[in-house]
């Protein structure tokens, strides 16, 4: 939906780029602004609180923003796999039982309350170590009024059963998975075996795995590798499309390690994104698809600060300044 603002609903939208990352709330917002043509900042916030979207902490343990019809197929097809790399980490001393226990006390007392702070969580279960464990023994959501663009930390947290409904019973990890895969290349195909595991946080098999029992296309890169896709996924001829200049906030995933085939960062750029003091990336403005500067927004106005050669168009400036608006 760079190419083009597309006009639908927010929940539709995060289908349509399979989920959303969203440590930092107005990344969320802004992200949308970029890809819808009619989106104002009440139309998400509005949709957390009818439960039709929502943030949980989902593929490589991280927030990310889905549709409510989304968030149980994400769940499971990513919870064995976060389990265990957290109990492989070296700094977690706890055992899957004890996390466990704790996770069913938690549990109880969600039943009882509906929904508590990351200071409640904390005191019921001890260590932050303890809390980031319980978070994967326990599917928990984020709950509005947190995690909005008015008060930012998602820190508020309901029992995902209790907020949206227990996950249907025909759903296991392998539909699941199938399901995650599907929407990956969506958004983001055609794509390796490997990138699809990147983002989800999945081992390469469990992706091969579920390939075999979809439908696909495949192609070859140029360097040989092979590539995944659905069938009627659309290929735009590079020839002839039109790329519109768009502003990309924070954490956005066409920026990220699994899209680097897609070429939207030049890899001499890329350490101007992302490095030692910025892993979170920075805003970035794109000019014919590809990344050419970065942007602040101070003062109720957008600044960009263009990459070394980079020539940006009068169009920057335009967007720079709807964006202002929708940023105040």
């Amino acid at each position: 939906m760079l190419l083009d603002r597309a006009d639908t609903t927010v929940p539709k939208a995060l289908e349509r780029m399979g989920s959303l990352q969203a440590q930092y709330a107005p990344a969320m917002y802004l992200g949308l602004w970029s890809r819808l043509g009619k989106f104002e900042r009440a139309d998400l916030t509005r949709a957390l609180e009818q439960r039709k979207v929502v943030q949980g902490t989902l593929q490589r343990s991280t927030i990310h923003l889905v549709s409510a019809r989304d968030y149980w197929p994400f769940a499971l097809a990513v919870r064995e796999e976060r389990r265990r790399w957290w109990l492989a980490a070296p700094q977690h001393t706890a055992t899957a039982k004890e996390i466990g226990a704790l996770a069913k006390k938690v549990r109880a007392r969600l039943k009882q309350d509906g929904a508590f702070d990351r200071k409640e969580l904390g005191a019921l279960v001890g260590s932050a170590d303890r809390v980031n464990g319980v978070m994967l023994w326990l599917d928990i959501v984020r709950v509005p009024p947190s995690g909005t663009w008015e008060k930012r930390a998602a820190s508020l947290f309901a029992a995902a059963e209790d907020w949206l409904g227990p996950p249907p019973s025909s759903l296991d990890s392998a539909k699941a998975t199938v399901h995650v895969v599907t929407r990956y290349l969506e958004g983001y195909g055609p794509a390796t075996i490997a990138e699809i595991a990147n983002w989800a946080g999945l081992k390469p098999a469990a992706i091969a795995a579920a390939l075999a029992r979809m439908k696909t296309l495949t192609f070859r890169a140029e360097d040989g590798a092979e590539l995944f896709d659905l069938p009627d996924a659309p290929r735009p001829d590079p020839d002839a499309v039109e790329v519109p200049v768009r502003f990309l906030p924070v954490w956005d995933a066409t920026l990220l390690a699994h899209a680097r085939r897609a070429e939207v960062i030049k890899e001499a750029d890329r350490p101007r994104i992302f490095n030692s003091k910025t892993p979170h990336s920075l805003n970035t403005v794109l000019v014919d698809g590809q990344a050419a500067g970065t942007w602040t927004y101070a003062k109720g106005r957008i600044d960009v600060a263009p990459f070394p050669g980079a020539k940006l168009p009068k169009a920057v400036e335009q967007e720079a300044e709807r964006l202002a608006v929708f940023h105040g």
